[in-house]
């Protein structure tokens, strides 16, 4: 296993700058934002590809600081049912498989989408709940019509362009937000669909980490450490369903939180020890969406808690078996 930064808690450094700092935290990789919602302060997908010195300069600024790319993000929503949203997510999304290409980054992150309702929708329609049962049908258009010929197209542009890996992230409010979407989605186009394994989405949901990486054995792409505190008393009165600004923490059911402030550390060595059992060893990648603890502090305890719980080193033979 690699311990990597997600970049956007850094796109106040300048790409150098950033990179020298994650080298001295001892990180190894780092996932870079190329648009959608993480940004492109540090990988703008046309700057790049003006010129081929462009890449070489990129690749070299990248090595100097005795980092790897792990992969490139883009996450956001083409399938938005309103047309210029869409163009625009799914322009970003292409970039960002030529600037993969370019640089010989073979996965890419990013989020499956969510379409409205209808061909005259304004807004994406996430639907979860059986009943009444004109739910199960918006469902079937937005699966049939929409999200697998899309994806399949998407899925043929990104194998002739070199990716071997899109990892989507299991998010509410996109149409795979759990183990059986994400099956469904890789079922219906193919195994060059994965998993980006983010427990903090799943923790909220109720979901069990480690019986989640075991159902998505062979499927797991990419990993984000990241983690979400319940508030007892506030999902006993609420549940976990929560559209309260992330900033009010007092109220919310549930915040995000830097790995080890919402779970301890029995869990993530669980969690690290079920990636290892199932076969992953790619990189673990923090994301830095900690409303308590400033960027810095954040991340930095997070390195240190993660150094800790990650297995670098390959177990070799049982001689006590």
């Amino acid at each position: 296993m690699k311990l990597g930064v997600m970049n956007p808690v850094l796109n106040e450094f300048s790409f150098e700058d950033a990179l020298k700092y994650l080298n001295s935290l001892g990180v190894q990789c780092i996932e870079i934002g190329a648009g959608g919602f993480p940004g492109d302060a540090h990988l703008k997908p046309a700057e790049l590809l003006s010129a081929p010195e462009k890449v070489r300069e990129y690749k070299e600024l990248v090595a100097k600081y005795g980092l790897e790319i792990a992969a490139i993000s883009c996450h956001g929503n083409p399938l938005h049912p309103q047309k210029e949203a869409a163009e625009k997510y799914h322009n970003e999304f292409k970039n960002a498989i030529l600037a993969a290409e370019a640089l010989g980054v073979k996965t890419i992150i990013g989020f499956s989408g969510c379409p409205g309702d209808c061909e005259n929708s304004m807004y994406p329609n996430w639907v979860t709940c059986a009943w009444p049962d004109y739910f199960g049908k918006i469902l079937d258009w937005q699966w049939n019509e929409k999200v697998i010929p899309y994806w399949k197209e998407m899925a043929e542009f990104a194998e002739s362009h070199g990716i071997e890996h899109i990892a989507f992230e299991m998010h509410p409010g996109f149409v795979v937000y759990n183990p059986e979407t994400l099956l469904r989605l890789r079922a219906a186009v193919g195994d060059i669909i994965g998993a980006n394994f983010d427990p903090s989405h799943l923790f909220w949901q109720g979901i069990d980490a480690v019986a989640a990486i075991k159902a998505l054995k062979g499927a797991i792409y990419h990993f984000h450490a990241k983690d979400t505190r319940i508030d007892e008393s506030n999902t006993k009165v609420n549940g976990v369903l929560d559209c309260k600004s992330y900033a009010d923490i007092m109220n919310r059911s549930w915040v995000f939180r830097t790995v080890g402030y919402g779970h301890g550390k029995e869990v993530w060595n669980d969690i690290i020890s079920a990636l290892k059992t199932v076969g992953y060893d790619g990189p673990v990648c923090i994301e830095h969406e900690d409303g308590l603890m400033s960027p810095k502090e954040g991340l930095e305890k997070a390195v240190a808690f993660l150094n800790d719980v990650l297995i670098y080193e390959q177990a070799g033979e049982m001689w006590w078996a």
